[in-house]
């Protein structure tokens, strides 16, 4: 695990008490790059002014072309330079401030609130804390209020070092020592490791893309590379710069904390799966057939039904039975056969509520759909997902209890008929470099894309069945090579 250095003139030449770590002044920093080369220290950057093109800015952009992770980043320092630059995140702070104080006994707040490293003296701000250091991870926040019924934020501000009186350093360095406890106390207790991934889970789901017990094996084979695999929950997310990657292996999406955990990693500079920009292409059914149409890489007929109107074309153009599509959905969930105008009208008609626009597929009968998993633009594994018993799809969700599941066979790489594998490969080429699971259908028509998953099940002894620990030993250097780079 990376040391972390301290920036800052006025603290260089000693070790504080309360912080542990070595301090470095920022002319120093920027003078000497050849002090860190071929280290990776984590960089608090504490110094004296954070205006554009002073020291502090420089210190914390040139930690980001060293590849050192740094706080406040200076994509952070930008972004507070001017209110229309972070106003996107005043609603939903706003938000969780007014909720903590609703209700809770308490002094009135004052008109300037310093937040460090997401603390503050105030036990009713805990979870708003939490969620500013989210958005803006610096070492000390201040905010301007307007108090009223409602406390609105006038303005959030990054606040130097040297601007803090005696009880607001001592302040900063109790938040600092706790923010950064983690990595001394894991120093200590566990054997070094070049790299850190932390492991986004959630024990409690249902249909998971990869099992504990599968985690805990990618962990063996991972830690025998000198990496260590942490699992982490969604109240992890200020602690997610302490770790080198991010591997998501919750069911995503852009309406939940997964994309907020993956856009995190992607502003701190780390090599993340599933990627926002993955997560935006793959979870939205309609865009991913515009984007297969537009690379030329053969789908289902479809039609894009955005209103009763389009009914009738729909079945004129597909006939019956066809396939309904919630653009936004997982696990075969939002996916329904119809087989009937009465039953596309009842469906279609409802699901319209939620959704402006749905999509109609071709229906393509088989007995199986074929799964080709791609990493970094190379396959990685290939396994056939049988249909559910007396169902037409791999998973059976209206069951009235859990959910049915279809049987699998793995196949090596070299197995896979050359078609199914290079149209696997194009389709996940066009979304992205990150890790994808390219669903097709192998008919006498021809092999057509069914969605490329984002998130796909990796489970060890079925995904990985035919290719063994190559998979994860594959999945390990992906991130290895990202962070070298």
């Amino acid at each position: 695990m990376s040391d972390w250095i301290i920036l800052s003139t006025a603290l260089a030449g000693f070790d504080h008490a309360a912080t542990k770590h070595k301090v470095l002044a920022t002319r120093d920093y920027l003078a000497r790059p050849q002090m860190f080369r071929g280290a990776r220290p984590n960089i608090i950057n504490l110094s004296r002014s954070y205006t554009y093109q002073s020291r502090g800015y420089y210190a914390s952009l040139l930690a980001a072309a060293r590849g050192q992770r740094v706080i406040p980043s200076v994509e952070t320092i930008i972004d507070l330079s001017a209110r229309k630059l972070y106003e996107n995140a005043i609603p939903e702070l706003e938000d969780a401030l007014n909720k903590g104080l609703r209700g809770a006994e308490g002094e009135p707040l004052p008109s300037r609130l310093r937040v460090f490293f997401g603390t503050c003296s105030d036990p009713r701000l805990e979870r708003f804390g939490r969620l500013l250091f989210d958005w803006f991870r610096a070492p000390v926040l201040e905010l301007t209020l307007k108090q009223g019924d409602w406390v609105s934020i006038s303005k959030v501000a990054l606040l130097p070092f040297g601007k803090l009186d005696e009880a607001g350093r001592e302040a900063l360095f109790q938040a600092m020592a706790r923010y950064t406890a983690r990595q001394w106390k894991d120093a200590k207790s566990r054997a070094p490791a070049r790299y850190s991934f932390a492991t986004l889970v959630d024990a409690n789901e249902a249909l998971p893309p990869s099992s504990i017990d599968s985690l805990k094996h990618w962990s063996r084979i991972a830690a025998r590379m000198g990496v260590s695999v942490e699992p982490i929950t969604r109240k992890d997310l200020p602690r997610l710069a302490n770790f080198d990657a991010l591997f998501i292996r919750e069911t995503t999406s852009i309406s939940n904390h997964t994309y907020r955990f993956a856009r995190r990693a992607q502003q701190e500079g780390m090599p993340v799966i599933d990627d926002p920009v993955s997560m935006i292409r793959c979870t939205n059914k309609v865009y991913l057939d515009e984007l297969m149409a537009s690379n030329g890489i053969p789908v289902p007929d479809t039609v894009m039904l955005i209103g009763p109107e389009d009914f009738q074309r729909a079945a004129d153009q597909l006939g019956f039975p066809m396939v309904l599509k919630v653009p936004d959905s997982s696990f075969s969930r939002g996916v329904k056969k119809v087989g009937s105008m009465a039953e596309l009208k009842a469906l279609a008609s409802a699901w319209l509520h939620d959704s402006e626009v749905l999509i109609a597929q071709k229906f393509m009968p088989t007995s199986f759909d074929w799964r080709i998993g791609v990493l970094g633009g190379k396959p990685l594994f290939a396994v056939q997902y049988l249909m559910a018993k007396k169902h037409w799809q791999i998973v059976q969700h209206d069951t009235g209890g859990k959910p049915l599941e279809g049987g699998f066979k793995s196949f090596s790489l070299a197995q896979v008929p050359p078609l199914v594998l290079d149209t696997g490969l194009r389709a996940a080429c066009s979304v992205g470099d990150g890790l994808y699971g390219v669903d097709l259908k192998e008919t006498d028509d021809g092999v057509f894309v069914i969605e490329v998953n984002d998130n796909p099940n990796l489970e060890h002894g079925v995904e990985d069945a035919a290719e063994k620990d190559e998979v994860w030993t594959r999945l390990t250097n992906w991130f290895i090579e990202r962070i070298a780079t």
